[in-house]
Parts: C-alpha cells; sequence; structure tokens
C-alpha cells in the first residue's frame, strides 16, 4: 500500500528500501511510515503483514500501540488545563494528588516535586522503562496504594532529567483528578475527537479489532504473540492506539504551531501552548543521532521537553522527537518544525528501533533538497534597515544612514573609521550587485549575501529593542572562499 501526495513517487524510493531493509534485518512482522508536509500525510508506505495468522498486510489504517508517543498527548491535555486556569504548573505536584504530601523526600533540602517536573522528566525517579511498560494496566485503586507508600527517589527533584514513566502516570491521575473524569476520556475530549482520531484511543473497541496489528516478539528464533496489555492507570504514559491516517492528523496539528503569527487559532490547543512541548529542561546531554550501524551520524545536543526530545542536530537543525517502546510495538516520531515537515513510524514487534530508519530519511529528504526551513519575511523594520545599510555601503560613509543608527553604533565605530572600512573593502571586491535578500534570523536581525566583482561581501545586522527604529550592530566582510 502507497499514498503520495503532491511529492513525486521517486522521491520516496530510498525511504522504501531503508524500512524495506530494516524490517527484514530485524524480524519485525509489519511496519508503516509516514511523512508528513503542507499539513497532510504526503507519503505513506506500509510493509509487511498486521497479523501472521491471516497475513492482512499494514496499511494506513491498521492500528498500532503507539506506546511513549502518547506522552506528548498527555502532555498537550496538562497544558490545556493550564491554559483553562485549573492547573498550574508551578504548584507542588501533592495539590493536585493528596497521596503526595506523605512522600519523604531524599534529601532534607529537596523542594516538592512541580507539575512542570513531572512535564520534562526532572522530579528525580528512576527511569523506569522496564518496569513502567508492565504497570499500563495497574487498576487506579492499586496506583493509588502505591501512592500512598511513597516511592524510592533516584536524586532530589530539579538536580537532573531522568525519563520516568511514573512521572507521567502521576500527570495522568493530575487530569483525572482536576476533571473529575479518566484522564483517556478528557484526552479524547480535548484532542481525539477535535483532531477527528475517530479511530484512535486506549481501548480499541471490538468493531476495530480486526484492524488491529498483533504484537510480537522475536525469541529464540520464533515469534510469540505478546498478550495484550488492558488500560489502566499507567496508560497515560504510553497506552494510546492510534492509525498512520490519524496519527498524521496529530502530526499536522503540531507542525502548524510554528511560526508564531498573527493567524487566528483554529487548534484545539492554542499554537502557544503547542510551541511549549519544545520546552527543554535546564539538562543537556549529547547523544548520537539515531542512524543505520554502518554510518558515521553526528552528536546532538539534546533535553527533555513535554513529552518531547528536543535536540538540535548539526544537519537537520533543530528536532523534536520521541521513541515508543512497549510489548509487541515499537515506534517514533521526528518532527523538523522549522521545515514544516513530520515523519514517524509504527511497528509491531516488541521494542523496535524504527528511529534509526526514520532519521535516515529525513536525511535522505534533505539531501535530496525537500528539507528546508520556511522561508521568513523580514520585518518592515527590518527591511527599512536594509535599505539604509546599502545606502550607507553606496556612499561610502555612514552618513546615509545615520537617521536610523542606534545610540551605540557611532560610539563602538565613528563614521571616519567606517569610511575607511568600506574603502577598503571596496578595493578588495570591486563593483558589488546589493541585491542580495535579506534572510531573517529574528525578527529583530538578518543575514545578507552580495555579489561583487572580485569576490562577494557577507553582511549581518540587528535592531535595538527600543520601539524607536536603531541599527545596534552592522557587520561586512569579504566570505572567504
Amino acid at each position: 500500500m502507497t499514498r503520495t501526495g503532491s511529492l513525486e513517487p521517486g522521491v520516496f524510493a530510498t525511504l522504501d528500501s531503508l524500512f524495506a531493509d530494516y524490517a527484514l534485518d530485524n524480524h519485525v512482522p509489519g511496519l508503516i511510515f509516514g511523512v508528513v508536509t503542507d499539513e497532510r500525510l504526503t507519503y505513506a508506505r506500509g510493509i509487511g503483514v498486521r497479523d501472521l495468522s491471516s497475513k492482512q498486510p499494514v496499511t494506513v489504517n491498521t492500528l498500532f500501540r503507539i506506546a511513549s508517543m502518547t506522552k506528548a498527548f498527555t502532555a498537550l491535555t496538562v497544558l490545556k488545563l493550564r491554559d483553562e486556569g485549573r492547573v498550574n504548573l508551578d504548584a507542588p505536584a501533592e495539590f493536585y494528588i493528596p497521596e503526595l504530601q506523605a512522600w519523604v523526600y531524599p534529601t532534607g533540602d529537596s523542594p516538592r516535586i512541580r507539575v512542570r517536573n513531572l512535564l520534562n522528566h526532572t522530579a528525580g525517579f528512576v527511569s523506569d522503562d522496564p518496569w513502567g511498560d508492565r504497570q499500563t494496566l495497574l487498576p487506579e485503586d492499586e496506583f493509588s496504594k502505591l501512592l500512598r507508600e511513597g516511592v524510592l527517589f533516584a536524586c532530589a527533584p530539579g538536580t537532573a532529567s531522568e525519563y520516568s514513566n511514573l512521572g507521567f502516570a502521576l500527570l495522568g491521575r493530575i487530569i483525572s483528578n482536576v476533571s473529575g473524569e479518566p484522564f483517556d476520556i478528557i484526552m479524547a475530549r480535548t484532542l481525539l475527537e477535535p483532531l477527528d482520531m475517530r479511530l484512535s484511543g486506549f481501548s480499541p473497541s471490538d468493531a476495530s479489532m480486526e484492524d488491529r496489528a498483533t504484537g510480537y516478539r522475536w525469541q529464540d528464533e520464533a515469534w510469540h504473540v505478546e498478550p495484550l496489555i488492558p488500560h489502566g492507570s499507567f496508560a497515560a504514559m504510553g497506552g494510546l492506539y492510534s492509525t498512520a491516517e490519524e496519527y498524521a492528523k496529530w502530526v499536522a496539528f503540531l507542525l502548524s504551531a510554528w511560526p508564531p503569527r498573527d493567524e487566528h487559532d483554529v487548534g484545539p490547543v492554542c499554537r502557544a501552548s503547542v510551541r511549549e512541548l519544545a520546552q527543554g529542561a535546564s539538562f543537556p546531554e549529547l547523544r548520537t543521532r539515531f542512524a543505520h550501524p554502518k554510518s558515521t551520524p553526528s552528536d546532538q545536543a539534546v533535553s527533555h521537553g513535554m513529552g518531547m526530545v528536543v535536540a538540535i542536530d548539526q544537519e537537520l537543525g533543530l528536532t523534536l522527537s520521541h521513541s515508543g517502546g512497549y510489548p509487541g510495538f515499537g515506534s517514533h516520531v521526528l518532527l523538523l518544525p522549522l521545515a514544516g515537515i513530520g515523519l514517524f513510524a509504527f511497528a509491531n514487534r516488541t521494542y523496535a528501533r524504527v528511529s534509526a530508519p526514520l532519521w535516515e530519511a529525513a536525511l535522505s529528504l534533505r539531501t535530496r533538497g525537500h528539507l528546508v526551513d520556511r522561508p521568513q519575511v523580514p520585518s518592515g523594520a527590518l527591511a527599512t534597515a536594509y535599505l539604509a545599510v546599502k545606502a550607507m555601503y553606496a556612499q561610502g560613509g555612514a552618513e546615509a544612514a545615520k537617521d536610523l543608527f542606534a545610540i551605540n553604533f557611532l560610539m563602538d565605530r565613528d563614521d571616519a573609521g567606517w569610511a575607511r572600512d568600506l574603502v577598503r573593502l571596496k578595493e578588495q571586491v570591486g563593483e558589488c550587485v546589493l541585491a542580495g535578500p535579506l534572510r531573517p534570523t529574528s525578527a529583530l536581525s538578518g543575514e545578507f549575501l552580495w555579489t561583487c566583482a572580485h569576490g562577494r561581501i557577507a553582511g549581518s545586522l540587528s535592531l535595538a529593542p527600543s520601539r524607536q527604529l536603531g541599527i545596534q550592530q552592522l557587520t561586512l566582510a569579504r566570505k572567504s572562499p
């Protein structure tokens, strides 16, 4: 099964090969991957089968458990409650979960856990993937008993970042306690229903079971069916089911939050709150980019956002991603918000690491020129300042732009100094065509490149923060070969 959009099918041939090879080499019964551009599912490809007995193929409507990719849904539901004034992110979590009031903290000077600590994995809990996965079905009363007994801490809250499923189970409890209804119902009402994700949920209906992927593990050179883990108190950390068709709507919704703009908000949660998912904790780390074992990927600076991992990649720029690992399932999502592109993959094998081919797919799109940051339009103030810089260069001195200088500009380099610099620069490069566009780096700064008779000039300018337009800094230099 293949679905294509505005991009020609040949663009995705490499992606098909990446995932087909991965499935073959890693004993994956079935998987599907999708590419979201222009706020829709541009391309999707199913590989293998959803069930080994029936041999039914994977389609865009096959339900997979997306595991910890659920966390972004939980985080955004909490942010929606915050927007409504019902949750304070900086309030102690025990304000919303009374059982936490009696907890014994690891040190006498430990701060109480705040809601924000739960969202960005800084509550001081130990990383708990093996244990947390098996808690999904824990009944609510048993979860309450666990909370009354208290937990052990890996460190004092707010001193380090460590991935915690328990933390997101607590967020699920906060959603339930604040709303007075089970968190899965609130999440469906807040996000799934407005986004028309009708098949997605925590408890697939009997009518949809024939479309659900069966989860498998590969052990002792044979397939074994993983028992279906039912919905319970820990499901807020990883219990959601979705299809490629519907999950693409979620990806498109998240991407639509960038860039910030005046346009009216139409989503179920405002764009500003969606962008908060990318606000990382203050504990950055280095990790190696997910990639094929034979490749030589670069390191990334990463931190935990709210239900997302925020990474700055040397080639891909700003990325938001998250894996999902669960008995019977593996998944990954990668968002390039500045380019407006998202990729995701689901597989029906325990802890399938589909992250490697997904990141390789993103690099392939970049190599082919399909992963380019959306252009920014210079603000009126920045465009006016750029015109003044051109006049300044053409006339060989600062006098031509003096009315647009911030107070510091001629203090840092006087008019005579600028005149000498410009004469010297023109001797180096000859006549220039001052037609290079200004590329904004923010609303108050930008870069440009001019082509000249004997080389090029690279320039940058930035404005002061005062209401009155003022150029605070300008650089002009011959571009190095």
